[in-house]
C-alpha cells in the first residue's frame, strides 16, 4: 500500500532541500559516506517531525543547526578541518608504491648515492 500522495510530495521536497547544504559538504571535501549519513540523518529528522510533531521543540532546533551549519562554516573551513585530523600521506611514485628504501649499509654504497 502507497503512502498518501502529500506524504510523498513532501518527502521528495524535503529530499531536496536537503541537498543544498550537501552540496556545500561536498565543496569542503568531505567524504561521500559522511555527506550520504548527513543527509539521511537531516532528511529523517525533518520527516519524523513533518509526520509526529510531537517533538517539534527539541527537533526545530537541531534541524535548523544542522541545516545551516555547512553555510555558516564554508567549504574551506571544513577543508582545514579535516586536513587537521588526516595523518599525511607517505610520498608514493607513478605505479602507486611507497618508494624503495636504501638499505644497503653506508660503507658499501656507491659514491654518487
Amino acid at each position: 500500500m502507497l503512502p498518501a500522495p502529500w506524504i510523498l510530495a513532501l518527502a521528495i521536497a524535503l529530499g531536496l532541500i536537503v541537498l543544498v547544504p550537501a552540496r556545500r559538504l561536498q565543496l569542503g571535501g568531505l567524504s561521500a559516506t559522511a555527506i550520504g549519513a548527513y543527509a539521511a540523518v537531516l532528511w529523517g529528522l525533518g520527516m519524523f517531525m513533518v509526520i509526529r510533531p510531537i517533538g517539534i521543540r527539541f527537533l526545530l532546533p537541531i534541524l535548523l543547526i544542522l541545516y545551516i551549519a555547512p553555510f555558516v562554516a564554508g567549504p574551506d573551513r571544513v577543508a582545514r578541518a579535516l586536513a587537521r585530523r588526516r595523518p599525511p600521506t607517505p610520498p608514493r611514485d607513478s605505479s602507486g608504491r611507497p618508494p624503495m628504501k636504501n638499505v644497503t649499509p653506508p660503507d658499501e654504497r656507491p659514491p654518487d648515492a
